[in-house]
């Protein structure tokens, strides 16, 4: 059995297993691109995050235009470009140069013509004008700063009808270390950005999944 070392928090004494603190020593000190990889695809991850079911549960139509943010190694941005099809467009932003020269390097061995890669600031997706049907961010909330005024600016990249979907840890030793957003705090954020709450799925055991449309009485 790995040694196990302690982490205290506010609340409790959480203890984590060695590997999985040199893991998240090694990402956050490191610039190296396979790291941060295994680290984001995390540990049975496809058991516990149920992608597939994820992706379903958004009704994504083919010829839609998806923005995953926060993509990483493209985890979700595969299958999101699965589901709008060759018609569609996933753009796969984050602000990190290095996994999105991979993900658009897996993209041209895979044969995905309709993955596009943006490089955002850590206050601008990058993204265009009426250029989205749909953002998707799967454990990024936690990461950006000034929410609302974040998710504000982000108003004009959606199209008519656009949706934003957000997932995160509400438990478990992840949110423990401040990976993680409680639910009411993240509706809270977004509707002061001027959005409001369309749908809640409950299927995922330690985390959250929010999907928002731009509320009626919101200002451009």
């Amino acid at each position: 059995m790995p040694p196990i070392i302690s982490i205290r928090t506010d609340t409790a004494r959480h203890k984590l297993p060695i590997w999985i603190v040199v893991i998240l020593l090694v990402v956050s000190l490191s610039a190296c691109t396979s790291l941060k990889r295994f680290a984001y695809k995390g540990y049975k991850r496809d058991e516990w995050q149920q992608p597939d079911k994820v992706v379903d549960s958004l009704q994504i139509n083919p010829g839609d235009q998806v923005a995953d943010l926060g993509s990483g190694g493209g985890y979700f941005t595969f299958r999101l470009a699965d589901a709008v099809g060759e018609a569609g467009i996933v753009y796969a932003v984050d602000v990190d140069q290095g996994l999105l020269d991979y993900v658009k390097e897996t993209a041209g061995e895979k044969g995905y013509a309709n993955i596009q890669t943006v490089l955002a600031v850590k206050d601008n997706t990058g993204l265009a004008a009426d250029s989205v049907d749909l953002v998707f961010l799967c454990n990024t909330y936690h990461h950006l700063e000034d929410r609302a005024q974040y998710f504000s600016r982000l108003k004009p990249a959606l199209k008519a009808g656009g949706r934003v979907a957000i997932i995160e840890f509400t438990s478990g030793w992840l949110k423990s270390i401040g990976h993680g957003t409680p639910t009411d705090e993240i509706v809270g954020e977004m509707q002061q950005a001027g959005y409001q709450l369309q749908t809640r799925f409950d299927f995922l055991e330690k985390q959250n999944f929010l999907v928002f449309s731009v509320a009626d009485n919101a200002a451009d």
